[in-house]
């Protein structure tokens, strides 16, 4: 069955969507393990442990450098070296994906007002998208400093919802994890998924979001694909044939 969902506004997630975060992450973790005389992990692992807050990240990354489950006390530890070594390396080796700049200026020109949604803490986000010169383009920035808050949780997709005075229905989202997917299903919003971030692409189709890209400037492109149909203030995106 195709369906057709109104958007008169875009929110993107950031790690794995529109910055690749991996490298500078893998630096921070890797200073916090051999700051506990634990060995470092490659780059490709740490990338797999990528996702849902930085206390997993630390978590799940001194798990595999133990061999086994950390204590409370040592997680506290980890994760005070880690947030130091990190604050310090937010945008050194970590890099925009193709396509993210100029996607965001074309929305932004058309009218399409931008926010993003992410799970990344505040002060690690807000100077990440600064050193990235993307904050200019965003009418703000929400981000899961409560854990409460934490996607797949909808509740700062619908804040979102309500600082921009849009239903969810005209909320697009565009996110790179089946926590993405589930947070926007759950808001009510329409979901995009890119498959080159950290989630798996199987689990990803799996989530059924409502169309998958390579890069973000094929959604620059099926916007406007549509907007030569149709009149520019009332835009559809036309989900995949999930039936097929």
């Amino acid at each position: 069955m195709h369906r057709a969902e109104r958007f008169r506004a875009a929110a993107f997630d950031l790690d794995g969507t529109l910055i690749d975060t991996a490298p500078d992450l893998s630096v921070a973790v890797n200073a916090m393990l051999l700051g506990l005389n634990v060995q470092k992990l490659p780059e490709e692992r740490i990338r797999e442990h990528i996702g849902g807050g930085i206390e997993r990240l630390v978590e799940r990354s001194l798990s595999e450098g133990l061999g086994e489950a950390p204590g409370p006390a040592l997680r506290a530890t980890a994760l005070s070296i880690f947030v130091r070594a990190y604050g310090e390396h937010l945008f050194h080796r970590s890099r925009l994906y193709p396509g993210v700049p100029e996607t965001l200026h074309q929305f932004a020109s058309a009218g399409i007002a931008l926010c993003c949604v992410t799970n990344k803490q505040s002060r690690f986000a807000i100077p990440l998208l600064e050193a990235a010169q993307l904050d200019s383009l965003f009418a703000f920035t929400l981000c899961a400093d409560r854990v409460s808050d934490r996607k797949p949780s909808p509740n700062l997709l619908l804040a979102a919802c309500a600082r921009l005075g849009v239903e969810p229905s005209e909320l697009l989202y565009v996110g790179d994890s089946q926590a993405d997917i589930l947070a926007g299903r759950a808001a009510g919003c329409p979901v995009v998924a890119v498959d080159y971030g950290y989630g798996d692409k199987q689990s990803l189709a799996q989530s059924r979001p409502d169309s998958m890209v390579g890069d973000l400037r094929e959604l620059l492109l099926m916007y406007m694909q549509l907007v030569q149909r149709r009149s520019p203030s009332r835009v559809l995106l036309t989900e995949r044939d999930h039936d097929a």
